[in-house]
């Protein structure tokens, strides 16, 4: 997908990408950096020209918000992740100080999010609120989709897998918008359940249940939120390994999906 994008670009200046962090752990730029088939050299130098992020660009203060206001009079992808914070209009989560001036990641994200060509919801955070919004939400944080008056592209995951985020940027320079969900997430990614290729379905299909974790059989009655949430982690795994929860003997909890983390405690149920 990568390479065909890059094909079909024909050798054009690169796209610009702002990566914006607002209220959030910074879990999915550091996803980003385990990318491995495309890793995030090959994705920075052949696929886009990333004039922006708060974690990992050079330049600080005032040169890096220039940066990112620079960005905004040409065509670029916007790909924030964490939520919004919105009380007292947004001073729980400031990303600048410009020219004696606080930036809040709420009117950043609304800054770039009215110019973007395409925005991006990387994570369960920027796309459902994810842990900032968990009760009691002191900040009132809310999704990307509830701030931006614009159709997003969301990509949830906690965090989000760097394969997610490269090959839905590689499908938009390549061809535009990927085929979405009633959700507004990739179906190449999220159209079937982890349930769908679990590695311990056929124990679930023979109603063979573990009764501790640990052992080898369906988690189902352990809570697994397999069955219900919507991700290829049992096929793309992580970090370049085997590595997924069930495959280390932990049930899903539903990162990927509406509601997480609230709406799926206990993580574990006996």
């Amino acid at each position: 997908m990568v390479n065909l994008a890059l094909e079909t670009r024909n050798n054009k200046e690169k796209i610009p990408l702002i990566w914006l962090e607002t209220c959030g752990c910074s879990g999915n730029i550091i996803s980003l950096m385990d990318a491995d088939d495309p890793d995030i050299v090959y994705f920075l130098r052949e696929m886009v020209d990333l004039t922006y992020n708060n974690s990992l660009m050079a330049a600080e203060g005032e040169a890096a918000y220039e940066k990112f206001l620079n960005t905004l009079d040409k065509e670029f992808i916007l790909v924030i992740e964490g939520a919004i914070s919105i009380k007292d209009e947004g001073l729980y989560n400031v990303i600048a100080r410009y020219k004696d001036r606080l930036i809040t990641g709420m009117e950043a994200a609304l800054k770039a999010g009215e110019k973007a060509k395409y925005v991006i919801s990387m994570g369960t955070c920027a796309s459902y609120g994810g842990i900032s919004a968990a009760a009691p939400n002191p900040s009132q944080c809310i999704s990307v989709n509830e701030h931006l008056n614009k159709k997003t592209i969301l990509l949830p995951g906690c965090p989000g897998h760097p394969d997610w985020v490269i090959g839905t940027i590689g499908h938009l320079i390549a061809f535009g918008i990927p085929e979405l969900d009633e959700e507004g997430r990739p179906i190449i990614f999220y159209g079937i359940t982890i349930h769908d290729n679990c590695t311990r379905r056929s124990y679930f299909d023979e109603r063979v249940f573990a009764s501790k974790l640990g052992e080898k059989e369906c988690m189902f009655r352990l809570g697994c939120r397999g069955p219900i949430t919507k991700a290829d982690c049992p096929i793309i795994r992580w970090n370049d390994t085997d590595n997924w929860p069930i495959g280390v003997n932990t049930p899903c909890i539903g990162c990927t999906q509406r509601g997480f983390p609230d709406g799926m405690e206990p993580f574990v149920r006996y």
